[in-house]
């Protein structure tokens, strides 16, 4: 398999502003920011897509978003409050084929997002 972006981005072959990371994920400004908080968290092992997930891989799905809870506690914005975004192929927006979520803050949020 070759290495996606985010992959290089894991294992510190690709520089990033990372906000935080532990063994397993690593969470980074993305370098296109839809808001003026806009965090990518991404576990550090590569699955392509959320449509691979299965009932096995709930853990890494809690700790994708708990690691996403601890950054918006740490940039003060839980309170005004944020979005988690995940994007699952083309039609869904999804762009890095890598699975990844957004967190979006700073602003208030429209609905419908797209």
């Amino acid at each position: 398999m070759e290495k996606c972006l985010f992959c290089g981005i894991a294992e510190k072959e690709i520089p990033a502003k990372v906000v935080y990371e532990d063994g397993e994920i690593v969470a980074f400004h993305d370098v296109h920011p839809q808001a003026p908080i806009h965090v990518v968290v991404i576990p550090r092992r590569h699955w392509a897509r959320i449509s691979e997930w299965g009932p096995g891989d709930a853990a890494a799905a809690g700790k994708l978003i708990l690691a996403a809870n601890r950054v918006a506690q740490e940039m003060k914005i839980t309170g005004h409050g944020y979005r988690l975004v995940m994007n699952c192929n083309a039609q869904g927006g999804q762009t890095v084929y890598h699975i990844h979520l957004h967190l979006l803050g700073g602003r208030p949020m429209q609905w419908p997002p797209g």
